[in-house]
């Protein structure tokens, strides 16, 4: 039993450590336009998230004080 667990664990880790490569090989640097776009995306998510938090604190210092 001990000896077909350690094969799975190995095998499982060979597995993995292939689908990685795989995808490292796949992937590409983004230009210089993609990743302004992407910096843009993120901060207005950041700011989106940021300012929920913020009107949810004022409207329990609001209602709940």
């Amino acid at each position: 039993m001990e000896q077909q667990n350690t094969a799975s664990w190995a095998y499982k880790f060979k597995s993995f450590t292939r689908e990685c490569l795989r995808v490292l090989k796949v992937t590409r640097k983004p230009d210089a336009i993609e990743f302004k776009t992407i910096v843009k995306v993120s901060g207005l998510g950041i700011l989106i998230i940021g300012l929920i938090g913020f009107i949810v604190q004022m409207i329990k210092l609001l209602f709940f004080k």
